[in-house]
């Protein structure tokens, strides 16, 4: 070995530089400590020409090292290439391998050469290949356009396949264009701003513009910049251009649509898949007082719920919501103020293309005009049906008890005016008399009735209902103390009543009379007076220990007139029969339980409004 070559060995040795020899005389094999090192072999190993290959990766990098050391020795050819080895320990490495031929007296007499470990160096072109690869695959394939500027006179110098797409040039074209030929003339001055800013700010910013394409036509895009990066001292700037000429379309239609709803005299509220409101229209803000602050976020079937608010209805209306159904309904809403108003909605279900669930819309309306006719006219409906009922049932009345009592007179008449015995003639006109005074106490009885449907307008009173019980007391204390009926009641001394004072007057005599009629002779009679007062009615009720009622033989006819159903001499089935008419004329009206042998509780209702 020269001078030359020993020292070239040390200083490759220090520079981690591993050194071989294959002696072509004796075929042995010598590695230095660092290329043992590098193949990761111990110290005792012996290395030869056949176990070196078989260090090298099989394949293309084995086939290669044999190649061109082949062609070293036979042709004298140095080599210096790069190789992929697995170690002893198994580990893939990257070496590159310098060898030349050495030639004593002429002759070739050994291979010598160098052995680098340049793993770190190999992984790292590798990584920056891989980048390369995924850069060029993203600039090509992305679906917005861009373009790469040099920002020191603006010419394109790269744009993907999306670029040509959007504008309409070929990429050829592109390439050496300036920039600012792709935009429109009014918006040159805009795009330059964008492209300062982004060169000096050299913050991630995006930005609405209009490209215009080689044909002429006026895109709307979006402008993104991406990061300026130097080579060779010049700055680049990417800029990504997308075109959202879709979305500008949604957003006019949008924008037409959004006008539509909030000029529309219908209420519109938009609720997200949980029903709470997103937006509303002034209709809907007018119609119940709140403001948008107060209705965003909130369920607005909760926010008009009200005390006389149907919950049939607004359970039905929470399960559509609740299964993302539609539904049309009519309910009763309350506004800010408390006020009642009649509301029909229809609440619409919203799906995307995709069929997946995205909004409730409720189109609504205040018919509360309407609806407060329909229930008038129910009403008047409903009262001219009761006053037919009345005057069919009256004329029945007329007709049977009339037609009974002058069929009677006619044949006394007849009888009399046939007989001609003068004594016998005279007879009879005591019949006659008892017949005209049944017939006239009849017509009295039908008078009063007319009376009190007549007079249904008669104004209301508001009395102490105990002192009218006490003096209904006092009037018949004689009757009660003789029938040793017990009377007691709960009626407080500061509830009061609104009524036709006759007609309660009436009402209460007839009740405590029939209590003391009906009695019992099996046990002390009881009559016991109480009350109830709900938001419609005071309800008084009054129950006695007396005969009762079959109410299931009797209960269609117990307030017919001439009803009787006791046997009493003095019963003439007229009482109930006016009660019940005096009631209904103070728009109230009475109900009874009874049971035979038990005794009877009548109710009645006095509508305070």
């Amino acid at each position: 070995m020269t001078n030359n070559l020993k020292l070239y060995f040390k200083t490759a040795q220090s520079a981690k530089i591993g050194i071989w020899e294959l002696n072509l005389e004796t075929n042995l094999v010598y590695w230095n400590t660092v290329t043992r090192y590098i193949h990761e072999v111990p110290n005792y190993f012996i290395p030869s020409i056949e176990k070196g290959f078989f260090f090298y990766t099989e394949g293309e990098n084995r086939i290669k090292i044999k190649y061109l050391i082949e062609r070293a020795i036979n042709e004298g050819i140095p080599f210096n290439d790069k190789f992929q080895i697995t170690t002893a320990k198994g580990n893939i490495k990257y070496v590159e391998s310098i060898g030349q031929l050495v030639y004593k007296n002429e002759k070739p007499y050994k291979l010598i050469g160098t052995f680098q470990d340049i793993t770190k160096e190999q992984n790292l072109i590798n990584e920056l290949e891989l980048n390369v690869e995924k850069f060029s695959s993203i600039f090509s394939s992305a679906n917005d356009a861009i373009i790469i500027i040099n920002t020191s006179n603006g010419i394109i110098t790269d744009c993907n396949p999306r670029t040509a797409t959007l504008t309409g040039y070929e990429c050829t074209e592109l390439i050496g264009l300036h920039n600012l030929e792709l935009f429109p003339l009014e918006y040159k001055r805009q795009v330059r701003f964008i492209q300062y800013y982004n060169l000096t700010k050299d913050e991630y910013a995006i930005n609405e513009t209009y490209i215009e394409s080689k044909s002429g036509q006026s895109i709307p895009v979006e402008i993104a910049s991406g990061k300026k990066f130097q080579v060779n001292q010049i700055t680049y700037l990417v800029c990504f251009i997308r075109d959202i000429s879709e979305r500008k379309n949604i957003e006019e239609k949008l924008k037409l649509l959004s006008l539509a709803a909030s000029e529309t005299t219908d209420t519109i509220v938009i609720a997200n898949p949980n029903g709470e409101a997103i937006w509303a229209n002034q209709a809907y803000l007018d119609l119940t007082g709140l403001n948008m602050n107060e209705v965003i976020g909130q369920k607005p079937g909760h926010l008009s719920k009200g005390p006389e608010t149907d919950a049939q209805t607004t359970d039905a209306m929470r399960k559509a919501i609740q299964d993302k159904e539609s539904i049309k309904i009519i309910i009763l809403n309350y506004n800010k103020k408390k006020e009642k108003y009649w509301f029909e909605l229809n609440i619409t279900t919203v799906f995307d293309s995709q069929n997946n669930f995205i909004n409730f819309v409720g189109v609504g309306r205040d018919v509360t005009l309407r609806i407060e006719k329909e229930i008038e006219l129910n009403h008047l409906l409903e009262v001219t049906s009761q006053q037919n009922n009345k005057l069919y049932n009256f004329a029945h009345i007329v007709s049977h008890n009339i037609r009974s009592h002058s069929s009677n007179l006619a044949m006394i008449v007849d009888v009399i005016e046939n007989t001609e015995d003068i004594e016998e003639k005279l007879s009879y006109f005591d019949l006659f008399k008892e017949g005209t005074d049944k017939l006239s106490e009849t017509i009295e009885y039908l008078n009063e009735i007319i009376t009190i449907q007549q007079k249904t307008n008669i104004e209301k009173k508001t009395i102490v209902l105990k002192d009218e019980i006490e003096k209904t007391k006092k009037s018949l204390s004689l009757v009660i103390k003789e029938s040793q009926i017990t009377i007691t009641h709960s009626i407080p001394a500061d509830l009061t009543v609104k009524v036709i004072p006759a007609y309660l007057d009436s009402i209460l005599l007839n009740l405590f009379t029939n209590a003391i009629k009906y009695k019992s002779s099996e046990r002390n009679a009881i009559l016991e007076i109480d009350y109830e007062v709900n938001k419609n009615h005071t309800i008084i009720t009054f129950k006695d220990n007396g005969l009762g009622l079959d109410l299931k033989k009797n209960g269609h006819k117990i307030f017919g007139m001439y009803k009787t159903f006791h046997g009493n001499e003095d019963a003439k089935g007229i009482g109930l029969f006016i009660t019940k008419n005096q009631l209904e004329a103070m728009d109230g009206k009475i109900e009874v339980e009874s049971e035979v042998g038990l005794g009877s509780v009548f109710k009645i209702f006095l509508n305070e409004k």
